[in-house]
């Protein structure tokens, strides 16, 4: 039995007590809200069946599995926009971006990958709005389609290519930075529910709070610190940055996210509540560790 099936059975193993234990204590103690966390579970069991096809079948499925996750995480936040007839061809060139993005990573041209959205389709997305179109809410279609291109698409493709840029590696660094991603998240939500008391955004996110930020900044760096040497190739002190890193930009993911959607639905009350549990709300920190993870290991090991 080789060491990555060992690895998958270790991390099956610790899910499923994970999962035994949040069944345990939301029936416990059910005057609390333990939904959220509920939502990140569910996301480490889809990642990890993700890492799994990557892991025992193909680099190329789990490329195809992360491209549908682009596109329904697009889907969704085009849905939260209040949009006209004039910008339905707009999402359709958005959505026609997402192949090609992928694309770039299954030949592994990083070159093309990482300026294709921010550059190429940046410059030319504007074009189908403005022909025959008007310039009535031009630049506020214009704008959001953009940020959720970069968002949904440009920043969690990041995902698709560690197992290009590196086969040994790259399913072990998606698994390691999911997990730790979604750990941030709920050692945040926890405290903030119990100690927390200085909300940063009320109006938007009131899960979010500066004592919640300390505790899963803390939680999550020495949990790198121990967890990088084993899952990944990197050393325990890279760990600890990296751990770190991925603590304060999942941060800034779910907080800009937050903003965002309370932005695009303000006057909406019911959406926001279904916003709560929405697809796109499990993967908000996502958007900003995948890429920050990528380039930072990328720019300082030799085996990307």
């Amino acid at each position: 039995m080789n060491s990555s099936v060992i690895t998958l059975i270790l991390i099956f193993i610790a899910l499923l007590v994970i999962h035994f234990i949040y069944i345990i204590v939301s029936k416990i103690q059910k005057n609390q809200d333990y939904s959220v966390i509920g939502l990140r579970i569910k996301t480490w069991w889809g990642m990890f069946f993700i890492f799994c096809l990557a892991t025992l079948f193909n680099p190329i499925v789990s490329l195809l599995s992360l491209m549908v996750l682009t596109f329904f995480a697009l889907k969704e936040y085009f849905s939260m926009i209040r949009s006209r007839k004039a910008d339905r061809r707009l999402f359709l060139w958005a959505y026609l971006a997402i192949p090609i993005q992928f694309y770039w990573i299954y030949i592994g041209w990083y070159g093309m990958f990482i300026v294709f959205i921010p550059i190429y389709v940046f410059l030319l997305l504007p074009l189908p709005r403005l022909i025959n179109k008007g310039t009535g809410g031009f630049l506020r279609s214009v704008s959001s389609t953009q940020w959720g291109l970069m968002l949904m698409v440009f920043g969690l493709s990041h995902l698709a290519y560690f197992p290009f840029a590196t086969a040994q590696y790259g399913g072990r660094l998606v698994l390691f930075l999911v997990l730790l991603t979604q750990l941030n998240d709920v050692v945040h939500y926890v405290a903030s529910m119990y100690i927390g008391k200085r909300k940063i955004v009320p109006t938007s996110n009131a899960s979010l709070t500066w004592e919640g930020f300390a505790c899963a900044f803390v939680v999550t760096a020495v949990t790198s610190y121990f967890v990088a040497p084993v899952l990944t190739p990197l050393g325990a002190n890279f760990g600890l940055v990296t751990g770190m890193l991925i603590s304060l930009s999942g941060f800034l993911g779910s907080l800009t996210v937050s903003v965002l959607k309370r932005d695009l639905l303000i006057g909406e009350d019911q959406k926001v509540d279904n916003e709560k549990q929405s697809y796109l709300s499990r993967i908000d920190s996502l958007t900003y560790t995948a890429p920050v993870f990528f380039h930072v290991v990328r720019y300082v090991m030799d085996f990307m």
